[in-house]
């Protein structure tokens, strides 16, 4: 509940628009960066930081993580963003497939192919940033159009890469794949470990993949096609309270909850209980909106309240439990 607190806490400081532009916009390239330094890294290097007791270790990485995050971002703004002040929608969207794609690449794809070419870790580590980046620009270009924005203020055709699909859609579509990804990792991976030559790179990150991209394709057609919710409500109400509701399973609880229990029975309780935890805290969050920020409207054009509850979840929240889970070790509540 402290994450959440100081979640709260830091997001009423800000009026929507600049939470929803900058404060967003900054965190979101900090997670890739939090993603290599707890998933690939391990948060045993850089070593000046690993080295240290808590709390200086987690000091060291909270601040390495903003650092290179800020880097990320100025980078991002001068190029996805043409220099744009506040930051676009397109560039927004831009920072939250990069997060997409870096769990794809740390995760799904274990580091592979930087694990198996260069043994230095902070190399490797660079490796799946650049893994990422590139996977992320690929899907951007390809899949992401904002026609649907033009003659709207924030619209800049040079900006638009005119891809294939309605951005929104893209962009909820991309979201889900993240929440299969932990679907999958409720399940620790069953039934791809029940076929020992699935579980090696970069057959795993293949065959997980196209896995994941199937369970969203079903998700979304019933979602979005069969029941005819609106992308954004689909957002907030499937992929992001289940994404929140994993993290709190795996991360805060460290995956101690059901121990007791053996695959595919583990999964189910955990997939269950990251479900029913995601949604009382996105109702939660819900209710507390408007004493945080204000009263915000919902749906359609700028659905903001869809924005904004996705944002403090994703965007600040996750970022936060992450720095305390994995960084500070849970540090003090729980000794290292």
């Amino acid at each position: 509940m402290i994450g959440i607190c100081l979640s709260l806490g830091f997001i009423s400081l800000f009026d929507f628009p600049t939470f929803a532009g900058w404060i967003s916009y900054f965190l979101l390239c900090v997670i890739p960066v939090q993603i290599i330094l707890a998933i690939t890294l391990g948060t045993n290097h850089p070593g000046f930081a690993s080295r240290r007791a808590q709390p200086a270790n987690g000091i060291l990485l909270v601040l390495i993580g903003l650092a290179v995050g800020g880097i990320i971002a100025a980078v991002a703004f001068q190029t996805i963003g043409g220099g744009i002040s506040p930051p676009t929608p397109m560039l927004v969207m831009y920072a939250i497939v990069t997060v997409v794609t870096t769990f794809w690449a740390a995760i799904k794809l274990g580091g592979w192919p930087a694990a198996s070419l260069v043994k230095n870790p902070l190399a490797t580590g660079f490796g799946v940033l650049l893994t990422s980046e590139i996977g992320c620009y690929l899907i951007y270009k390809i899949c992401f159009n904002f026609g649907f924005l033009r003659g709207a203020p924030v619209y800049v055709a040079a900006l638009d890469p005119q891809g294939l699909f309605n951005a929104w859609k893209a962009l909820v579509f991309c979201v889900t794949i993240v929440a299969a990804m932990f679907l999958i990792v409720d399940f620790e991976l069953w039934p791809l470990t029940m076929f020992p030559k699935v579980m090696r790179q970069p057959v795993l990150g293949i065959v997980w993949s196209i896995f994941a991209v199937v369970l969203v394709g079903i998700a979304f057609f019933l979602g979005v096609g069969v029941a005819g919710m609106d992308p954004m409500t689909f957002l907030v109400r499937v992929p992001v309270p289940f994404i929140f509701g994993s993290i709190i399973v795996l991360n805060m609880f460290q995956d101690m909850l059901f121990q007791k229990f053996e695959q595919p029975m583990k999964g189910i309780v955990t997939t269950v209980s990251a479900a029913v935890v995601g949604l009382l805290l996105t109702g939660l969050y819900g209710v507390l909106a408007p004493t945080v920020t204000g009263t915000l409207r919902t749906g359609p054009p700028g659905y903001d309240f869809e924005i904004w509850l996705a944002s403090a979840l994703l965007a600040v929240t996750f970022p936060f439990l992450i720095f305390i889970a994995e960084f500070f070790k849970l540090w003090p509540f729980q000794k290292t």
